[in-house]
């Protein structure tokens, strides 16, 4: 596997202009799109399942084997709906690509809705980032006025129509049929399933949803090929990702790379910790539903199969980096408040047990309560952990019991000190000298 970074979605995001579509047609731009108009649908299914692309917004599920679920044309309408509503804390990877380069989405958006038959396409943003939405407007009346969107597009038969939905800030939407139920116009809560998406999607019609970074990563795969793409990467997480490097890093940002990839690699890459007298003490693999990482699993390539049999999940490539001086307790404390507040209450698991997480959480990290404590978080993470509606609930258990199982002692000791270790005001783990402002 090659440790070099792949710029490709990033290739040009340098550029002064990289948002046009002057720009994007100068780097090959819409070549891929030409391209498609001139195959079969179904052998643009089956490129995309031979490249071995999986779905870049955390589950990993094979993009073509999902296009290929779509059951036989009936005469009636079917949907692409793009999931861009990046709200998981730590990730912020579709949210740079929507800016630096919309057209690579929007060009994707193209070739996959002519693969599955789609003639109204859907990209439902996250509603906080307004200079996103605009910026994707934009790129969509450049796409219109340029002929690569509309009717009879190319003169090849083919109409498509594009629609950019602002959402209403709500984490849950980023759950799939919470996202369709939101962009019918009814409150975001998941749907039971059967019927999949697949069946029964937006309007009860069949529809796709992915990813930003899933549908991006379709023009340059129909471009230079499915053998190039799987040649990335590892056997079974083929070709390249963006990779999120933010705490405390010297240089944090988008790094574009093969996956397999390690951490101390990109680390390498990034110019090492922000304070290198200062250890990397935790870390996340995929954001903060993921299990964390401490530093022995530096050298843990960063794909689907060997993040999971470390104990964690690749997810969004959301590396989060914490050294030594960051208190685990407080990171998970402020975490689980997060999906506490963000839980949609549709379940009793996730409605009352992220509620009771966070009062215990928040009793340990000021130093009150017992190491009882510990055993009942486990318990609740227990009965939340595959019982709860969505994966919501599951993501909010996995920074705790991760964080108990690596960083017991530190629990303990905010318990027998009666306050945060980590407090610099109160704390003996750090020299008068040392303390600042």
């Amino acid at each position: 596997m090659s440790t070099t970074l792949t710029p490709i979605l990033t290739k040009f995001w340098d550029d002064p202009q990289s948002w046009t579509l002057e720009t994007y047609e100068r780097n090959e731009g819409y070549q891929a799109f030409k391209k498609a108009l001139g195959m079969k649908p179904e052998d643009l299914v089956q490129m995309t399942k031979d490249s071995g692309l999986r779905g870049r917004g955390g589950a990993g599920f094979p993009t073509g084997m999902k296009w290929g679920f779509l059951p036989p044309a009936d005469g009636g309408p079917r949907y692409l709906v793009v999931n861009a509503d990046e709200s998981e804390p730590g990730t912020c990877k579709d949210i740079p690509l929507m800016m630096a380069a919309p057209q690579f989405l929007i060009e994707g958006v193209a070739i996959t809705s002519f693969a599955i038959g789609c003639n109204h396409a859907f990209i439902y943003l996250r509603g906080e980032v307004v200079h996103v939405y605009r910026r994707l407007l934009r790129a969509v009346e450049e796409a219109y006025a340029a002929g690569h969107l509309g009717k009879n597009i190319h003169g090849s038969g083919f109409d498509l129509e594009v629609t950019v939905h602002a959402g209403a800030g709500a984490y849950i939407c980023g759950e799939e049929t919470a996202l369709l139920d939101s962009l019918e116009g009814r409150r975001g809560q998941p749907r039971l399933k059967p019927p999949f998406p697949a069946v029964a999607g937006l309007y009860a019609r069949p529809t796709v949803v992915n990813n930003v970074e899933s549908i991006a990563s379709v023009p340059p795969i129909l471009l230079h090929g499915s053998e190039w793409f799987s040649d990335m990467g590892t056997e079974k997480s083929q070709g390249f990702g963006i990779f999120s490097l933010s705490g405390h890093v010297k240089n944090p940002g988008q790094y574009e790379a093969p996956l397999g990839i390690t951490l101390r690699e990109l680390l390498d890459m990034a110019g090492g910790m922000r304070d290198p007298e200062k250890q990397l003490k935790f870390w996340t693999p995929g954001g903060s539903s993921t299990p964390l990482f401490t530093a022995e699993h530096l050298d843990t390539p960063l794909d689907f199969e060997s993040v999971a049999a470390a104990g964690s999940m690749l997810g969004t490539r959301a590396l989060q980096i914490f050294d030594e001086t960051t208190c685990v307790v407080r990171a998970v404390d402020r975490w689980t408040d997060f999906y506490k507040h963000e839980s949609c209450g549709k379940c009793t698991p996730c409605r009352e047990g992220t509620w009771w997480l966070k009062q215990i959480l928040g009793r340990l990290e000021h130093g009150q309560g017992s190491e009882e404590d510990l055993d009942k978080l486990l318990d609740i993470c227990d009965n939340i952990l595959g019982r709860s509606f969505c994966a919501l609930g599951d993501g909010a258990t996995s920074p705790i019991t991760s964080s108990i199982q690596y960083f017991r002692d530190e629990y303990i000791a905010h318990l027998t000190e009666g306050h945060c270790p980590f407090d610099p005001r109160e704390s003996t783990l750090f020299h008068k000298d040392k303390v600042t402002a």
